[in-house]
């Protein structure tokens, strides 16, 4: 017998808590009990952060930390101090904030994000 209080749940992309979308990328989030959010990112080839989010954004490079699986697709980081990497299906990255991405190929890149997706092409305040 569990005597855990976290509720039990079942949650799905195919009805997402939240939408955030731009002209050639998607963002899906879903809101877990005690606040977290897990989010499905979907960017189309020809997307780059620093050209399709950074208006959105308002800041130099996405300062959005990502810890992601990547199912489909290929996508080209780099980090503001140079580091570069790249990263591809069945992959998992951890993307501290301060870089620039873009998709490499014709192919849609989609991750699963439990750790940026929230704020994630979020309008700054202020």
């Amino acid at each position: 017998m569990s005597t855990s209080t976290q509720p039990l749940e079942h949650l799905s992309f195919d009805r997402p808590d939240e939408v955030r979308e731009g002209d050639n990328w998607r963002l899906e989030l879903v809101n877990l009990a005690g606040g977290a959010q897990v989010g499905r990112i979907t960017v189309q080839p020809g997307w780059r952060w620093s050209k399709d989010v950074k208006p959105v954004a308002g800041t130099e490079l996405c300062m959005a930390p990502h810890q992601q699986y990547q199912i489909s697709g290929h996508i080209h980081v780099v980090m503001a101090d140079g580091t570069e990497l790249d990263a591809g299906p069945g992959e998992i990255t951890s993307l501290p904030p301060g870089h620039d991405a873009w998709v490499v190929g014709d192919e849609p890149v989609v991750a699963i994000d439990w750790q940026g997706a929230s704020v994630w092409a979020r309008e700054q305040e202020g």
